[in-house]
């Protein structure tokens, strides 16, 4: 079975295609994790992209349901230079070609990925057809063509009904916009009580359980498309209840304040990132995803202060108010995948919750 992927400026790749048999079109972006491909796959944030790994080697550990970020997949594709289909792992309960066709995602492996990743870098945000079915080229210029690329996906991939997680500590709010397992568990770790609260929640909702500090979650698209939760966060300003927010949490917040995002070239997305804390003057390597970036000046004259920095384009990495018990982070604490080096974040958030009390 050939695989093809076509970008909107003409380039085409040829390959051979796995997983599920169809045709998708979305945003092509690379990850330069070397592990991960699960939690990749599954990470909520990946909705409507199709995802180029540049580690040449993918599916070696195979498979299990402990590695899973949400319940299902919304990336439109996945683009591999060598998939294993006989993985060597104890823990391994399938492969990722099962995977992909059970969640029926487009896969195409065989191709020069560094090839893909240069030119992704070169133009900057792109759409591609992803295809493993027989179709000419000119069918495949005329649906990219046609196809437009949907920017709002929070609504999509959000629960539809609050969840209730037990704990015996400060009891948080979760605002999902996306959000990974990951920070859940996170929180669970540092026996929080925590609610998952769909996105669009009104404030008094969230505040009907009186909780001790609300984190507004990670999440695909963009921020100003998550135009509902904006509201929401200025008045947990108002009211000086601690907040807490991650990726999209992250840029959700600098819209709150007044300021404002940009869509970056070709975005982070890996486990290796290098970030800067101004605050503990030590880097960190973390684990990214996104494709927006605060505006450092639009915030700056709104009360907020830059607390990290990326060590490689000197983007916005994290902020805090300089009165207000708020603070965001723009890579993920929580890793899965990439390392939980920057986990005391979410020990920060609880002191900041026992001062609020």
């Amino acid at each position: 079975m050939s695989g093809i992927i076509y970008l909107e400026d003409g380039t085409i790749y040829v390959g051979k295609g796995f997983g599920y048999t169809g045709t998708s079109v979305g945003e092509i972006v690379f990850n330069t994790a070397m592990t991960g491909y699960q939690e990749v796959l599954t990470d909520p944030s990946y909705a409507g992209q199709v995802v180029t790994m540049t580690y040449p080697l993918i599916g070696n550990y195979g498979i299990n349901k402990n590695e899973k970020e949400s319940e299902g997949i919304f990336a439109k594709g996945f683009i591999v230079k060598n998939v294993c289909n006989t993985p060597s792992n104890y823990m391994s309960e399938g492969t990722l070609d099962e995977l992909l066709k059970e969640m029926k995602i487009v896969g195409v492996y065989d191709v020069d990925t560094r090839s893909i990743t240069k030119k992704v870098r070169s133009l900057g945000s792109v759409k591609c057809v992803i295809t493993n079915e027989d179709l000419k080229i000119g069918d495949l210029e005329k649906l990219i063509k046609e196809t437009k690329i949907d920017d709002n996906w929070v609504e999509k991939v959000s629960i539809a009904e609050k969840i209730h997680i037990p704990g015996d500590g400060n009891k948080v709010a979760v605002i999902d916009c996306g959000a990974k397992g990951n920070i859940i568990n996170c929180l669970q770790k540092k026996a929080c009580d925590v609610t998952v609260f769909p996105y669009g929640v009104s404030y008094e909702e969230l505040m009907s359980i009186n909780p001790d500090g609300v984190l507004i979650s990670n999440g695909p698209g963009n921020p100003k498309a998550a135009s509902k939760v904006i509201p929401v966060i200025q008045k947990l300003m108002e009211e000086k209840v601690p907040t807490f927010g991650i990726c999209l949490g992250h840029q959700l917040i600098s819209l709150a304040v007044g300021g404002d995002t940009y869509k970056m070239k070709y975005g982070h997305r890996g486990g290796n990132h290098g970030v800067y804390d101004i605050d503990t003057d030590r880097a960190y390597i973390t684990s990214q995803n996104h494709g927006y970036s605060v505006d450092a000046e639009s915030v700056k004259s709104k009360g907020m202060v830059i607390t990290h920095i990326n060590l490689n384009d000197e983007t916005v990495e994290g902020m805090k108010h300089e009165n207000l018990p708020i603070f965001s982070v723009q890579f993920h604490p929580e890793g899965a995948p990439g390392p939980d080096d920057s986990e005391y974040l979410f020990d920060k958030f609880i002191d900041m919750m026992k001062e609020g009390k």
